[in-house]
């Protein structure tokens, strides 16, 4: 197979052919100005593909999804005993409990104030690991969508990462890469989750700049005077954890599972990276995200701007 049959079979993802046209040995760069010229898409997919060859130490290197985490998925229409039921019957393990913030060992519902609708409810994982936590959480979506759970405004999607190997510095650096990609994010949420229109997910923009002249994670934890932030600080002396709660809520696991995995690797990258805001463009994703989720992004900043 020669370049022009890759480049001209309309059957091959772009992530596919980039992946055939390096095997035929072109370079990174080659193959950048033959598919759109982003070479950072094109770094991807070989990072992907072949890891052995990928040798600079300032290369961001991707890791498998072993995350402990957690999930809140606000939604209405279902009443919360029938729902607990039918997920044992799905094999997960879930009971209907009063309004709580204690972490079980199993799913839970509890009732929510700030959702509006009829049979309102927020389904609350135990903590999930890895990939076999998202086949937990597969399991729960295909039963919302059973039972035909609905979704409006009101209803956010809330992820909790386990933060209690985190240092200063890697937290001061979520903080400043999410404000400086907030904008970004924005894009591909609703407007009811943009910028601060919503009074339980607000903007951290202002953030960035202050991080600086804290000295411990107490220190950073205080810069918000309450949990209601795109990216909740205060999750971590309640839990250990960083909470984020930006999305919109949402049954369909591929929209949770590729959020998931964006802020797997934002927080990943934060270990040892901080971008300033001149540096966070959508193009600039590209070294911390994989094509696939790209790809995924980029579907839904052209299905909300539509």
């Amino acid at each position: 197979m020669n370049t022009q049959v890759i480049l001209g079979d309309a059957t091959l993802t772009k992530t596919e052919k980039i992946r055939q046209l390096l095997a035929l040995g072109l370079t990174r760069s080659e193959v950048a100005a033959l598919t759109g010229g982003n070479y950072g898409f094109v770094q991807n997919v070989f990072a992907k593909y072949w890891p052995e060859r990928v040798t600079s130490k300032k290369a961001f290197t991707f890791t498998t999804f072993n995350r402990k985490f957690g999930i809140e998925i606000e939604a209405h229409g279902v009443n919360p005993v029938q729902l607990a039921a039918a997920l044992r019957n799905a094999g997960i393990e879930c009971r209907t409990e009063g309004y709580n913030h204690t972490t079980r060992n199993h799913w839970k519902t509890v009732s929510d104030g700030s959702v509006q609708g009829t049979d309102t409810f927020e389904l609350v994982s135990p903590i999930l690991e890895g990939l076999q936590g998202l086949e937990q959480v597969k399991t729960v979506c295909r039963v919302l969508s059973q039972l035909r759970a609905k979704i409006n405004k009101t209803c956010g999607l809330h992820i909790h990462f386990d933060a209690e190997g985190f240092g200063l510095d890697q937290m001061k650096n979520m903080v400043v890469n999410y404000a400086h990609y907030e904008g970004i994010i924005d894009s591909f949420m609703p407007t009811s989750r943009r910028a601060d229109n919503n009074t339980y997910c607000k903007s951290i923009t202002n953030l960035a700049r202050l991080v600086r002249v804290t000295h411990t994670i107490r220190d950073l934890v205080g810069l918000q005077s309450s949990r209601f932030y795109k990216m909740n600080l205060q999750a971590y002396l309640r839990h250990q954890t960083i909470e984020f709660r930006q999305h919109s809520g949402t049954v369909e696991f591929e929209k949770i599972s590729n959020w998931i995995l964006f802020l797997h690797n934002l927080v990943e990258y934060s270990k040892k990276k901080q971008v300033t805001q001149e540096e966070a463009s959508f193009e600039s994703l590209s070294k911390f995200q994989q094509p696939e989720i790209i790809n995924y992004l980029q579907t839904r900043i052209n299905q909300l701007a539509a």
